[in-house]
């Protein structure tokens, strides 16, 4: 059976073209480089994907099969064996209806990866919203503590609201850590399914 193999292996292996990646998206807020689209040929050796294969992709039990190798709550062991019973009962167009999976599969996860790319963005944006709303906080509870007629009501309320933006902020960001690993876990996923699907193609 197919084992999983670490993170870090599975991502070394990956082509070098996957590795396309830009720095110059001030929308970016991840530590990794972002990698806006990655492609069937970045994760497959086998068969070319044409529009014959395409096709093929509609049949049902394809369509369904796909959709479960795409879940992350499957492992990849659960996959790799999920694969080998579906390849186990081909007799015709095997090379076909196997590469019509993997680019199904590949479908799925690339929708899903490119959703919370622009998630990320998102997130990055109201991140920078709430950064900016610290420091006005900020400027105004320092001007007001300068002023001895100041109200001590208002002091206390503004510095109420500067603790929990704070709070909101750094909540964020270390949740951010996970989030900004996901494309790549993605990539990750893709990667290893596509070759466990690869391992039961014929000459």
């Amino acid at each position: 059976m197919f084992k999983s193999l670490p993170a870090l292996t599975i991502f070394a292996a990956l082509p070098y073209a996957a590795f396309s990646a830009t720095f110059d998206d001030p929308d970016w807020p991840c530590i990794q480089r972002k990698v806006p689209d990655i492609s069937v040929a970045q994760m497959w050796a086998g068969p070319e994907v044409t529009d014959a294969i395409v096709k093929i992709e509609k049949d049902s039990e394809i369509t369904q099969l796909a959709a479960r190798l795409a879940l992350r709550r499957i492992s990849l062991d659960e996959a790799e064996q999920l694969i080998t019973d579906y390849a186990a009962g081909l007799e015709e167009n095997r090379n076909e209806k196997l590469t019509a999976l993997f680019a199904k599969t590949f479908a799925h996860i690339s929708a899903e990866r490119k959703s919370v790319m622009a998630g990320i963005s998102r997130y990055a944006h109201k991140q920078a919203g709430l950064s900016g709303q610290i420091e006005q906080r900020r400027e105004t509870l320092a001007a007001l503590q300068t002023r001895t007629s100041s109200d001590p009501d208002k002091l206390e309320e503004l510095q109420d609201n500067l603790a929990w933006d704070e709070r909101i902020f750094n909540e964020r960001r270390q949740s951010l850590t996970y989030v900004c690993e996901t494309p790549t876990i993605l990539e990750q996923r893709i990667f290893a399914i596509a070759r466990a699907i690869q391992s039961h193609l014929v000459p």
